[in-house]
């Protein structure tokens, strides 16, 4: 059976750590070479909307090729990239009902790999800013605030989703 993401994994027999991994054999290098020509901050901003174009466009277009309300839609992505990425993330789910969804993420694999490269920025953007792009396939029906995530130094990530009343 296709999954919702497959386009987003390339190969789902690969785990979503090696493929960040991968991405990030790449994507290290070149972000190192463009701070060394235009400097962190330019290089930084260029690399930061290229990827949230990219993440963004990407998503959308998942979404869109579901059918259903907003809402039925983030649920069928949430779902399969839940399954994917939890593999790599130890989680607590606080509060699961009608009118939200609480998660904590208390261990996180992908911001020990790019913390231990010294590029937690660029896991955020991977990673990290990823769940914004998925909430927003609920066009208002989902909406997420996250305080903190381990990417950046925190002792967990803070997932608050709220669901617009039906």
């Amino acid at each position: 059976m296709s999954s919702v993401i497959d386009d987003y994994l390339v190969d789902p027999k690969v785990s979503l750590l090696d493929k960040t991994r991968m991405q990030a054999q790449v994507l290290v290098p070149v972000l190192r070479a463009l701070r060394a020509e235009l400097g962190k901050d330019k290089a930084d901003a260029l690399v930061k909307q290229a990827l949230r174009d990219w993440s963004k466009q990407l998503f959308a277009a998942i979404g869109d090729r579901i059918e259903g309300s907003p809402r039925r839609k983030w649920a069928a992505v949430q779902s399969v990239f839940g399954e994917v990425s939890g593999k790599e993330v130890e989680v607590e789910i606080l509060r699961h009902d009608k009118e939200a969804l609480d998660i904590d993420v208390t261990r996180c694999r992908f911001a020990e790999f790019f913390r231990a490269l010294g590029e937690p920025e660029l896991g955020a953007l991977l990673i990290c800013e990823t769940d914004f792009d998925i909430a927003s396939i609920g066009e208002g029906d989902v909406s997420l605030e996250r305080g903190q995530t381990i990417m950046r130094g925190a002792p967990s990530c803070t997932f608050r989703y709220k669901f617009a009343p039906r």
